[in-house]
């Protein structure tokens, strides 16, 4: 038997309780893993609540990131002992995920522990700061450079946001950081990195088709309307690398950014990224963010507290990263 949080539905309602799993109620998978940490992401949130249509079928264990140990194997790529980390491709939602103290994966999703980093720190980087790494890398091939001028963050408080922050900064680009929480965030986003916080009130009134030029590149997480307002800002030869929908799915805008300031608007997707791409995005990870990111801009809790973690992320109330210890 293990422990783990798992996700029912009743009268169409989502149903998030932490029980006791007998071993056999597994899923099919080549690779068993003693999990050590899962982390909590957006989607988790929406998946936990049932605020989003996230779980494809019940019951579920929640958590689209997970570390620990290879417990069993029969993928010749990974043996007993191996330490692994997991991010994305459907677990969590269709597949039985990280929340829980035992795991049973394909070892296609597995990549090995990145050199320099260890199961509690992958996890306070987890799918968020793994996105992050692809956003920015969005920007640097791109061709944007930090003396192009300012970079914003959307959704600057929040885990993809506070990594990117911090990776831009190491890179020496200037971070301009949205958060609609500066008295309560302020001093930590500017520790991270940022040059200057940005009210978010200021890209919150609707968009004109093109607007003053204020930003080389950005990070937008938030989609909709804000989105809008980023893309009409944005320099000529600029980017957006864009990787969420907390304010919505829509995107009310006009080509006239694309087509007058030739502004490239730069999907960032994680969930099925390749092998090779996620070992190098982690390995870049490991490089860039320092020993002083974990303990500012992450927090652990126990999978008891990980329900109430996922009301408070969807309201919007979570700074940084939770990592979950099971």
């Amino acid at each position: 038997m293990f422990k783990a949080l798992v996700l029912n539905q009743e009268d169409k309602k989502t149903i998030a309780s932490v029980s006791q799993i007998d071993e056999s109620q597994l899923p099919e998978g080549n690779v068993k893993i003693d999990v050590k940490y899962s982390s909590l992401n957006y989607k988790d949130g929406l998946a936990i609540t049932g605020k989003g249509r996230i779980v494809r079928n019940f019951p579920m264990v929640p958590g689209i990131d997970l570390s620990g140990v290879v417990s069993q194997s029969d993928d010749p790529r990974y043996k007993e002992g191996d330490e692994v980390v997991l991010t994305g491709w459907g677990v969590g939602e269709g597949h039985w995920g990280g929340m829980a103290e035992k795991a049973s994966l394909n070892g296609d999703w597995l990549v090995p522990m990145p050199q320099g980093l260890d199961a509690h720190k992958v996890m306070a980087i987890g799918t968020a700061g793994f996105t992050a790494m692809l956003c920015v890398q969005a920007i640097v091939d791109a061709g944007v450079k930090p003396e192009d001028g300012e970079v914003l963050v959307t959704g600057s408080s929040g885990g993809v946001g506070s990594v990117a922050i911090t990776l831009l900064s190491q890179l020496g680009y200037k971070v301009a950081a949205v958060t609609g929480r500066a008295s309560q965030n302020g001093t930590l986003l500017t520790s991270l990195g940022a040059s200057r916080i940005v009210e978010r009130s200021e890209l919150e009134e609707p968009a004109k088709p093109l607007e003053r030029q204020v930003w080389a590149a950005a990070v937008d997480t938030v989609g909709s309307s804000m989105l809008a307002k980023v893309l009409a800002q944005m320099n000529y030869n600029g980017v957006v690398a864009a990787c969420g929908l907390a304010g919505g799915f829509d995107l009310p805008t006009t080509v006239m950014p694309f087509i007058l300031r030739n502004v490239r608007l730069q999907g960032i997707d994680s969930v099925m990224c390749p092998r090779e791409k996620r070992i190098k995005a982690w390995e870049q990870l490991s490089e860039l963010l320092p020993e002083t990111y974990y303990a500012q801009a992450s927090k652990t809790v126990d999978l008891e507290h990980a329900i109430q973690a996922a009301e408070d992320i969807t309201n919007g109330a979570i700074t940084g990263r939770v990592i979950i210890k099971l």
